[in-house]
C-alpha cells in the first residue's frame, strides 16, 4: 500500500537532504527530522524552525529548495499509468496483470493477462480499462475487475497504446505492421496493414482521421474508415507518438534527431534539429508550446512556428514523454533517474533523482496526486500538485485516462471542473515557486555560504547554485541472471547466442529501445544498441544478442577488453564492474582440424 505524504515546501531548503542537497532559501524551517514510518498510516514531519548563521550573499531560495517528498510503493509496475477521473490509478505489474488502485493506493483488483505489456491503459468513460499484452492480445475489463471480452490480433506483438475513439471504438497497432479498428464489443471493424513495422501509439484527430508513425521512417494517416491518407517521410524510424494543437497540426520526433510538425493534410510546417534521436512523445502546453525531450538530454520547448522558446538541460537521454501541470510547470523523468519539473520560462523549480532510471510519463489525478514508475517497477507518488493543465495536449495520451485523442468540447469542461478544487488548492504552492524563481533572476549568481543549527552543517558550507551533473550510473552485475544467460547459450552457425532478457538482466539494465533486429539500453550513461537474433527454442520464439556483439562494446568510444580464463568469459568496460559468464568456449566451440586438400584422395605409401 502507498505511505499518504503531504508535500513539504516552505521556500526554504529540502524537506528531503538525500533527495536534494538543501540550498539557501527563506530562511523559515530546516529540513524535516527523521521519523518512524509505521506501514499503512501516514508519515507525520514536523518541521524544525532554523536559527539563520550568517549569509556571505543575498539570500536567495534555489529552484531546487522546492523539492517534494516521494511516497514509494512496493508495486512492480511495468507499463505506463493512467488514473480515472476518480481517482483510480491503472497499470500492468510485471507479473504479468493489471492491477487497479485507488485514490489511497488500495488494491481494488488485479486481473491475469497473457503476457506483460508496456503500453499505457485506456480508462473509457463506462469505467472500463482496455489493455494491451505481448500475447497479442486486447482485453476489457470493467470497473470491478470482471473481463468483458479479450481479442487476439494478428501481426505480432501489440507495443503501442490504444487509442479510443468518440464513438467507443479502439485504433490498435500491432507490431508487425497490421493497424485495427475493433467496436467497443472488440469485433474488427477494419483493418489497414501497413509495410513496416509500428511501435508508434495512434492518435485520433477531430475529424476521425488516424495518425502514427512506422518503422519505414514515415508518419501515416488513415481515414476514420481504414483508408490511406497521406504519408510523409523521414530521415529515420518514428518510435513517438504524435502530439495535436487544437488546430490539428501534428508534432513527433524521429530517429535522425529532429521534431517535426505537420499540418493536416501532411504538409511540412517545419523542423527542429536536436542533438539525438527523438523517441519520446510529445505535449502540447496551454500556452501553445510544443515540449519534447531528447537523447542529447535536453528537453525543448518551440513555439507554433517552430522557434525555441527554451532548452532545458536535463544532462542524462530523455525518452519519456513529460506531463504539463496546471499553472504552466512541465514534470518530465529521464534516463539518469531524476523527475525535473521546469517553469514556463525554462528555469528549474525542482529535481528529484530517484536512483532508478525513468522511461514512462508522469501522470497526475484530477486531485493533485503526481504518479511516476522507476526502471525496477517502484510506484512514486507526490501529493499536493497541481493537476494536469487545460491545455489541448497536455499529456502525451491527450488525457490522464490515456485516450489518444483530442478531447471534446464537454469533455474539456467537464475535466476542468472536476480538476478545478485541486487548482484552487495548489494556489498557495504556485505562488511560492513563482516568488522563488523572481528571487533567483533577481540574485547574483554567486556561491552562498549558508550556516545552520542542525548537524551536520555546523561548520559554514559553500553550495553551488548551478547543480553538478550526475555521475556516471555504475553497473550493477546480477551474477544469478548472467548464469542463467549462460545455461541457455546456444550455438549457431559458429556463433554464441545468448537470451536478451538474461544478459541485459545481468547488465542490470532494461531495454529502452527495442525492435525486431535491434535493442538500445542506457549503460554507464551511454546510451548503447546492438543487433538482435530471433531464435526459436523450446517452440518459443525470443530475441537473442550473438556474444560477439557484446564483445564490440564501447564505453566512451573506448573498446571493453574481454577475458577467457577457467572456463569463464569476462567482459570488461572501462571502469565499469565486469560481466563474467561461465562457458566452457572449447565444448561450446571444439577445434575440428581441416583437411588443406579436401577432395585429395589419400593412398598408402608404396612399400
Amino acid at each position: 500500500m502507498f505511505l499518504t505524504l503531504s508535500l513539504l515546501i516552505s521556500g526554504g531548503a529540502s524537506a528531503q537532504a538525500k533527495v536534494n542537497p538543501p540550498r539557501p532559501g527563506l530562511p523559515k524551517t530546516a529540513p524535516a527530522v527523521p521519523v518512524k514510518s509505521v506501514p499503512g498510516k501516514p508519515v507525520p514531519v514536523k518541521p524544525v524552525p532554523v536559527q539563520p548563521g550568517p549569509v556571505k550573499a543575498a539570500p536567495m531560495p534555489a529552484a531546487s529548495s522546492l523539492t517534494p517528498v516521494p511516497t514509494y510503493s512496493a508495486r512492480k509496475v511495468i507499463s505506463a499509468i493512467s488514473v480515472a477521473d476518480n481517482g483510480d490509478v491503472v497499470f500492468i505489474g510485471s507479473d504479468a496483470r493489471l492491477h487497479r488502485l485507488d485514490a489511497s493506493g488500495k488494491e481494488r483488483w488485479a486481473f491475469p493477462l497473457g503476457d506483460i505489456g508496456r503500453a499505457s491503459p485506456v480508462l473509457t468513460p463506462q469505467g472500463a480499462a482496455i489493455a494491451v499484452a505481448y500475447d497479442d492480445s486486447v482485453y476489457s475489463i470493467d470497473a470491478l475487475g470482471k473481463k468483458l471480452w479479450s481479442v487476439r490480433l494478428e501481426g505480432g506483438d501489440i507495443y503501442a497504446s490504444p487509442a479510443l475513439r468518440p464513438d467507443g471504438s479502439l485504433i490498435v497497432a500491432v507490431s508487425g505492421g497490421v493497424i485495427y479498428a475493433l467496436s467497443a464489443q472488440g469485433q474488427t471493424l477494419w483493418t489497414y496493414r501497413h509495410s513496416s513495422p509500428i511501435y508508434s501509439s495512434p492518435v485520433v484527430a477531430p475529424d476521425g482521421a488516424v495518425y502514427l508513425g512506422t518503422q519505414g521512417n514515415a508518419v501515416i494517416a488513415l481515414s476514420p474508415d481504414g483508408k490511406l491518407l497521406w504519408t510523409y517521410g523521414v530521415g529515420s524510424t518514428v518510435f513517438s507518438s504524435p502530439a495535436l494543437d487544437n488546430s490539428g497540426n501534428l508534432y513527433f520526433g524521429s530517429g535522425d534527431k529532429k521534431i517535426y510538425s505537420l499540418s493536416a493534410q501532411g504538409k511540412l510546417r517545419w523542423t527542429r534539429a536536436t542533438g539525438s534521436f527523438v523517441n519520446a512523445s510529445p505535449i502540447v502546453t496551454a500556452a501553445g508550446l510544443v515540449v519534447v525531450g531528447s537523447y542529447d538530454g535536453k528537453v525543448y520547448a518551440l513555439t507554433q512556428g517552430g522557434q525555441d522558446a527554451w532548452t532545458y538541460a536535463a544532462s542524462a537521454p530523455v525518452a519519456a514523454p513529460a506531463a504539463e501541470l496546471t499553472g504552466g510547470a512541465v514534470v518530465v523523468g529521464d534516463l539518469g533517474g531524476t523527475l525535473h519539473a521546469i517553469a514556463p520560462g525554462g528555469q528549474v523549480i525542482w529535481t528529484l533523482k530517484t536512483g532508478e532510471k525513468i522511461d514512462t510519463s508522469v501522470n497526475v489525478s484530477p486531485a493533485g496526486t503526481l504518479y511516476f514508475a522507476t526502471a525496477s517497477g517502484r510506484l512514486g507518488s507526490i501529493e499536493g500538485q497541481p493537476p494536469l493543465a487545460d491545455g489541448a495536449w497536455s499529456y502525451f495520451r491527450g488525457s490522464a485516462a490515456g485516450y489518444g485523442r483530442l478531447l471534446s468540447p464537454a469533455e474539456s469542461a467537464a475535466q476542468v471542473a472536476l480538476k478545478r478544487p485541486a487548482a484552487l488548492k495548489a494556489a498557495p504552492l504556485l505562488a511560492r515557486q513563482a516568488a522563488a524563481l523572481a528571487l533567483v533572476a533577481q540574485a547574483p549568481q554567486l556561491p552562498v555560504q549558508l550556516t545552520t543549527t542542525q548537524p551536520p552543517a555546523t561548520q559554514p558550507t559553500t553550495i553551488p547554485i548551478i547543480p553538478k551533473p550526475p555521475a556516471p550510473v555504475a553497473l550493477k552485475i546480477d551474477p544469478a541472471m548472467a548464469l542463467a544467460a549462460a545455461r541457455q547459450v546456444q550455438v549457431v552457425s559458429g556463433q554464441l547466442l545468448l537470451p536478451l532478457p538474461e544478459l541485459l538482466g545481468a547488465l542490470g539494465v532494461r531495454p529502452t529501445v527495442q525492435t525486431p533486429r535491434s535493442v538500445s539500453f542506457v549503460l554507464g550513461g551511454e546510451v548503447l544498441t546492438l543487433p538482435l537474433r530471433t531464435l526459436d527454442v523450446a517452440g518459443k520464439s525470443g530475441a537473442w544478442l550473438a556474444l560477439a556483439d557484446l564483445s564490440r562494446l564501447k564505453l566512451g568510444g573506448k573498446p571493453g577488453s574481454v577475458r577467457y580464463t577457467a572456463k569463464r568469459y569476462t567482459l570488461q568496460l572501462g571502469a565499469q564492474v565486469p560481466l563474467t559468464l561461465p562457458l566452457d568456449l572449447p565444448k561450446l566451440l571444439p577445434f575440428l582440424p581441416v583437411r588443406e586438400f579436401s577432395n585429395v584422395i589419400e593412398r598408402p605409401a608404396p612399400k
